[in-house]
């Protein structure tokens, strides 16, 4: 059968028996629901998290809840040299990989008017973290995705990459960078590997510090759904991407219950 004829015969949604997914920032709210639903999927998976007690534990107790063989280790999207070292150990346990989801993502909270709480440090970091971090995993993970012949990145974006309301100028700076760069790299890394990204408006995790009921509830007033979205809802999207959307790349997929409209 020609890979023509097989393409046209693909029944979805596509089980994912025999894929490996890597969800780099699996021990937060996004990354643990994506590693659920992946598994649920047939999917073999790793979690990367911080080497904080925090985070530590957040990642076994997922991996407990998974079970073997499932697994997680400690990676850093800004140090290149913990990837690469990650890159090795699951090419010699895992042999492959198919699917990568940049789940990893930090915010502070600053108003956009105030031009003076976004100081150099913290733009460096928000960027390190939000857009030169993801750009370095796909970079480091991007040979095995390539191998595998049927690679999938899915990046974690935001509606404010164009809205430009976020929780702060930087933060929606680095995710319209994070919509570019899926662009750009659907077309540089075709047709061996697919990439996408997914846009959440407001989920209800604890990402960004200080928001409460009040906010959430201001929130779905506005939202034509009227509710805010759940980790679930983002994890639905991106396990869309692996199971269902198999013709698609370079796209942005929005979640957000109608935000934007």
């Amino acid at each position: 059968m020609s890979n023509t004829e097989q393409l046209k015969r693909e029944t979805y949604p596509r089980s994912l028996e025999g894929k490996v997914a890597l969800v780099v920032g699996g021990a937060g709210a996004i990354g643990a629901a994506t590693s659920r639903m992946l598994k649920a999927a047939g999917a073999t998976i790793v979690v990367t998290h911080m080497d904080t007690e925090r985070d530590t534990l957040a990642a076994e107790a997922l991996i407990k809840e998974l079970g073997a063989p499932h697994a997680a280790y400690v990676a850093n999207v800004v140090d290149t040299a913990s990837l690469i070292a990650l890159r090795t150990t699951l090419d010699q346990k895992h042999g492959r990989l198919d699917i990568l989801v940049n789940a990893a993502g930090f915010t502070k909270p600053v108003p956009h008017a105030d031009l003076d709480g976004l100081t150099d440090e913290l733009i460096d970091l928000m960027l390190q973290v939000n857009w030169r971090g993801q750009f370095a995993t796909i970079r480091t993970f991007a040979p095995l995705l390539k191998a595998s012949g049927d690679g999938l990145v899915v990046s974690i974006s935001s509606i404010a990459s164009f809205t430009a309301v976020g929780s702060s100028i930087a933060y929606c700076a680095a995710k319209a960078g994070i919509d570019v760069m899926t662009k750009a790299l659907a077309r540089a890394l075709a047709p061996e590997i697919r990439v996408l990204a997914v846009s959440p408006g407001v989920v209800d995790t604890e990402f960004v510090p200080g928001r409460g009921a009040d906010f959430n509830d201001k929130v779905k007033a506005s939202t034509p759904l009227k509710r805010i979205g759940t980790a679930e809802d983002i994890a639905a999207a991106i396990t869309a991407c692996a199971t269902m959307l198999r013709y698609s790349t370079g796209h942005i997929i929005q979640v957000d219950g109608g935000r934007a409209l």
